[in-house]
């Protein structure tokens, strides 16, 4: 089988231009859950890249555990899976559509997490 890690790794980079792109644009919600997106796609090349084929999670907390990552990425991880369900499904919320709930420091602070966990995917997968 194609070792993939690169591709994920290209997919994340990608997704993060489009995360900008998007807090740009003023939709904060739809930017943080790609901010999520970004750092479970870098951590499943970590995986890939380190012989794990199969990873089913979209956890990004979860991804970071099962490869032993602790520390900052961990606590990244538990700040940006908030926003993996919340930010697209009404029924988050008692009240209103998501994208009301998001401001924009959230969808700034999601993308510098974003950011960290793309250098960190990159240092172990030696892209930098």
């Amino acid at each position: 089988m194609k070792e993939r890690s690169r591709d994920w790794y290209r997919q994340a980079e990608n997704d993060y231009s489009w995360a900008v792109d998007t807090v740009k644009a003023g939709k904060f919600a739809q930017a943080c859950f790609i901010c999520q997106q970004v750092a479970d796609k870098s951590l499943k090349a970590v995986a890939y890249r380190r012989g794990s084929d199969l990873v089913k999670s979209h956890s990004v907390l979860e991804i970071a555990r099962s490869l032993k990552i602790n520390g900052e990425i961990e606590t990244i991880g538990k700040r940006l899976d908030l926003y993996y369900i919340s930010t697209r499904y009404p029924d988050a919320f008692p009240t209103g559509a998501p994208f009301e709930y998001y401001t924009k420091e959230q969808a700034d602070e999601a993308l510098i997490f974003a950011q960290k966990i793309l250098a960190f995917a990159a240092e172990a997968l030696g892209e930098g």
